[in-house]
């Protein structure tokens, strides 16, 4: 873990109020010179920490480090409240800061393939099986 104590510089720009949403949103840049890439939760206190906010309502996405390192661009939102984030934040981004859980599901070839089994029954309740006529 030598890398957390390598200097790491945030810059913002852009930098909206945005009372509609109840957030406040920038394009952040940081430098990073001595280190591949920072990661987003360090990203998260050092914003939180910049602007007197609570961690738990900064959300940063959208990461790209430029071609030959030391420099990455992307987005933050920093929310006035938990509930304002929990209202307006994606829920993906909700589950990635585990302030939601991740709803768990078939996955999409599963759903697709029992929807086109329940076609072929027609008339009838559409149970999990397919009964085939005979002729």
């Amino acid at each position: 873990m030598a890398d957390r104590e390598q200097p790491v510089t945030l810059r913002t720009r852009k930098f909206i109020r945005n009372p509609l949403l109840g957030r406040k949103q920038m394009v952040v840049d940081v430098l990073h010179p001595s280190r591949p890439n920072v990661s987003k939760d360090e990203l998260r206190s050092k914003l939180a920490e910049l602007y007197k906010a609570n961690k738990d309502t900064v959300s940063v996405f959208g990461f790209r480090t430029q071609y030959g390192g030391g420099k990455s661009t992307g987005f933050a939102l920093i929310y006035d409240s938990n509930e304002v984030m929990k209202k307006f934040e994606p829920h993906y981004r909700l589950v990635r800061y585990g302030q939601a859980t991740k709803i768990e599901k078939a996955s999409r070839q599963q759903r697709k393939q029992r929807k086109n089994r329940s076609k072929t029954v027609r008339g009838t309740a559409k149970s999990k099986g397919v009964e085939k006529k005979k002729k």
